[in-house]
């Protein structure tokens, strides 16, 4: 009787220590806010209008100018030109480029068309922690080398390239996107 008596009385001076412990360990910190959206800006950003879609000969204008400087730089690249609803227009897969680039390089244009940005927007965007864009579409693709093509203001498709490094891409994509004024 004595050890059942004893062993009470343990049980409860460990279980009054415990609940002492536990009335002096600190509140949970108050969890960080959710990131910002940004700000609502006054304008819309992005805003480009649409136009008439690329057609076959100036796809191949941009074509060959994107080509050109990877050839001059002797990078060998997936170069795709879209339309303004991302669907392929044309699409080169240079001697050597890498094959599972060809998709990159459409999944790239195909973003920078439907979104009317540079797809690096949205590389951008995970590499500041915001990882949602990826959410969006299962189809956009956040890497460099993605670029709307804009004539006189308006959209009218995009070229993408792959097969480099994000900043090589990106470099031949820009010469391609630079003849379309």
């Amino acid at each position: 009787m004595r050890s059942i008596i004893s062993m009470t009385l343990a049980a409860c001076a460990v279980a009054a220590m415990g609940s002492l412990a536990l009335a002096q360990a600190p509140a949970p910190a108050t969890p960080p806010a959710p990131p910002s959206a940004g700000g609502t800006p006054d304008k819309m950003p992005f805003d480009i209008p649409y136009g008439q879609s690329i057609g076959l000969e100036q796809a191949k204008k941009v074509m060959a100018a994107a080509e050109a400087e990877a050839m001059k730089r002797n990078w060998k690249m997936n170069i795709a030109v879209v339309d303004t609803n991302g669907e392929p227009v044309m699409f080169e897969r240079m001697e050597g480029a890498q094959i599972a680039s060809g998709s990159i390089s459409i999944g790239k244009a195909r973003t920078a068309a439907r979104y009317r940005r540079e797809s690096r927007a949205f590389y951008n965007a995970y590499e500041t922690g915001h990882p949602y864009v990826g959410t969006l579409d299962p189809t956009l693709v956040a890497s460099p080398g993605g670029f709307p093509l804009v004539e006189n203001g308006k959209l009218i498709g995009a070229v993408g390239c792959s097969g480099g490094t994000g900043d090589q891409d990106a470099a031949i994509c820009k010469v391609g996107a630079d003849i379309v004024k």
